[in-house]
């Protein structure tokens, strides 16, 4: 007796992911009302949430285009197209990504010049580690948000919004070189953190921007960064010298403060005395 014929694997995800489009543009559309978009209300509604020619009204896309896609037919979708259905049902950052999974099998393109606020409980999570500098950055290493510990290191409360940059502060103020007495050490190993961090959005022109602003201004940023990217990462600034003098060496931890705006809490503690002592001879040799 023949067997029946399964139907291949990669069909069946693709079918079950195509069910899974339609619900979820279904649920999203149906939540809103004509209110809730800026659309006027025009007589009695049969169903709730908005019709399907308002939502493509509102994405700047043809209704049969829109039918097709929530009805899940096998038609190819940008990433433009994506967006603007997303922000038609305003979805949030995580329902935004939910859509581009389902769509496409991958995330959103990714943004590094964001300057969102962070949740006010980020803030008071930092402001208690009174002993610990900590700061929060976005792709680009913008610093967004910073407790008072790090602010009495880098003085990010002084800066203008543009200068709160990391990399920007390592190779282009020569206030802060100064303090740092690994700097040639330290700062090509925090240059292939960013590189990498880079990989995950790698035609974002405020990313391109920050580089090439840096290969203009400082020769050993356009050195390193012209040469094959070797040795270790590191993800702070590990031996500062504050104010007064005295030198701190720090290890770091990094914490995810939000993964779909790709907004990173940098934390830092200082190493017990004994592995201070070990660091500073490693720096003499």
């Amino acid at each position: 007796m023949a067997q029946p014929r399964t139907q291949p694997r990669a069909e069946r995800t693709l079918a079950r992911t195509r069910s899974e489009l339609t619900d979820f543009l279904l649920f999203h559309r149906n939540k809103l009302t004509p209110a809730d978009v800026g659309l006027p209300v025009t007589g009695r509604r049969r169903t709730p949430g908005l019709r399907r020619e308002e939502v493509a009204t509102l994405a700047g896309v043809g209704l049969t285009w829109y039918t097709w896609f929530e009805q899940g037919r096998d038609i190819s979708v940008s990433e433009a197209f994506l967006l603007n259905v997303s922000r038609a049902l305003k979805l949030d950052d995580a329902e935004c990504c939910h859509l581009f999974l389902l769509a496409h099998q991958r995330p959103p393109p990714s943004e590094g010049y964001q300057w969102q606020a962070i949740p006010p409980r980020v803030q008071w999570l930092m402001d208690d580690l009174v002993a610990r500098p900590a700061y929060v950055i976005n792709m680009r290493w913008d610093v967004i948000a910073w407790n008072a510990a790090a602010d009495a290191l880098f003085d990010f409360a002084a800066r203008d919004r543009e200068g709160r940059n990391l990399l920007r502060m390592l190779f282009a103020d020569p206030d802060l070189r100064r303090r740092l007495p690994a700097w040639h050490s330290e700062a090509p190993r925090i240059l292939t953190q960013f590189r990498c961090d880079l990989a995950m959005a790698p035609d974002d022109p405020a990313l391109l921007g920050l580089v090439d602003e840096l290969k203009a201004v400082s020769p050993d940023f356009r050195r390193w960064w012209e040469a094959p990217a070797v040795g270790t990462y590191m993800q702070g600034i590990g031996t500062l010298l504050d104010h007064d003098g005295q030198t701190s060496h720090f290890e770091h931890q990094v914490l995810t403060v939000d993964e779909h705006r790709h907004l990173w809490m940098l934390v830092y503690f200082a190493q017990p005395e004994s592995a201070q002592n070990k660091t500073a001879q490693n720096e003499t040799i």
